[in-house]
């Protein structure tokens, strides 16, 4: 059974009043609570599935860093379900760091954008661009179901709990 560590919550953010600052302000809470997440889960079980799907902790952040590259950077990913396994040579510091910058290129590119309406930049080629409000909204959507599944898979590694 495993030890219970329990980290203290952090509440949802106190944000600007403008819909672009509540939306990033959301997003970037759910960024910062999945690298937590991430952050300090012991090798291999980070990577070892924990559940009859195969999604396991390493995979969830892996995959989150190829959605924000697509969503924001216009990267185009050929195979969605591969993206949820960490490459065997990234440890937990490579994918957390890798998130992080791709987090960070991805709010210099956002903090560019002064209409929520506009059409996202760097969309995938060949594909209509979405609103930036519709990238923000599904990134948020995306990244607090994938902290809801680490906020499981790490409890089932190593007892840690909370935000």
């Amino acid at each position: 059974m495993p030890t219970s560590a329990r980290r203290g919550d952090t509440p949802p953010p106190r944000t600007g009043s403008s819909e672009a600052q509540v939306l990033r302000g959301f997003l970037d809470y759910l960024r910062t609570s999945m690298t937590a997440k991430v952050d300090g889960a012991p090798e291999p079980r980070v990577r070892t599935a924990q559940v009859p799907s195969g999604t396991n902790l390493l995979g969830l952040l892996n995959h989150l860093t190829l959605v924000e590259r697509a969503i924001f950077l216009g990267e185009q990913v050929t195979d969605w379900q591969a993206t949820f396994h960490a490459a065997p040579e990234d440890g937990v510091a490579d994918v957390v760091a890798r998130y992080r910058e791709t987090v960070e290129r991805a709010n210099a590119v956002l903090d560019e954008c002064t209409d929520l309406g506009e059409p996202a930049p760097r969309s995938r080629p060949g594909r209509p661009a979405p609103s930036v409000r519709w990238a923000l909204t599904h990134m948020i959507e995306e990244t607090g179901r994938h902290a809801g599944h680490a906020d499981i898979l790490r409890e089932l590694i190593d007892g840690t709990t909370g935000r």
